[in-house]
């Protein structure tokens, strides 16, 4: 588990080396973001995507359609790996942070069901509270039902540690050969 700075808790469950996080953003943003093969974490800030690593794996979570006042939507909207690229910057006028992302294709989850299993939301009352720094470590447990609630088979994809993806399956070789794609287009 983590704090909402990204920092590792004690009873942090990730295995290995690949971290999960989660994005808060609405989600216009977070659709311009998978067209464009990319992750913003807080509207811009290079912090954040430097605690991130290659392959590890990128939740969004919508609050919102639209930024800022689009209608409620409180679901999980995109779910992706981190590339192995540099952050870079961009030209524009807030001159945002952003980092390479390979997104998988998802249905939108919504989180009310996944609450009760989700055990880096230790209040389940006031479960909101939890996103609003933006970005957030979770469990490697956590993140895999969030995976498996956007219809991507997460154990495919994130093997456990050692596991050689040339010995994956056929559907995480495709999943994970398409994210390569969208990456190298």
């Amino acid at each position: 588990m983590s704090d909402a700075s990204g920092n590792s808790a004690p009873n942090s469950t990730s295995t290995g080396g690949t971290r999960f996080w989660i994005v808060v953003a609405a989600q216009d943003r977070v659709d311009a973001a998978v067209a464009g093969a990319y992750v913003e974490v807080t509207y811009g800030k290079a912090g954040p995507l430097e605690r991130m690593r290659p392959g590890d794996g990128v939740a969004c979570y919508s609050p919102r359609t639209r930024h800022p006042d689009g209608e409620v939507l409180q679901a999980f909207t995109a779910l992706g790996r981190i590339a192995d690229a540099p952050i870079y910057q961009r030209p524009e006028l807030h001159q945002p942070f952003r980092r390479t992302a390979q997104w998988f294709p998802v249905v939108a989850a919504p989180m009310r069901p996944l609450l009760p299993e989700l055990a880096f939301i230790r209040n389940k009352a006031s479960w909101g509270a939890v996103f609003r720094y933006g970005f957030l470590r979770v469990p490697r447990e956590d993140f895999a039902r969030i995976a498996h609630a956007l219809g991507c088979p997460f154990d495919e994809v994130w093997p456990a540690d050692g596991a050689n993806p040339a010995e994956l399956p056929p559907r995480a070789r495709r999943a994970r050969a398409s994210a390569d794609a969208a990456v190298d287009a």
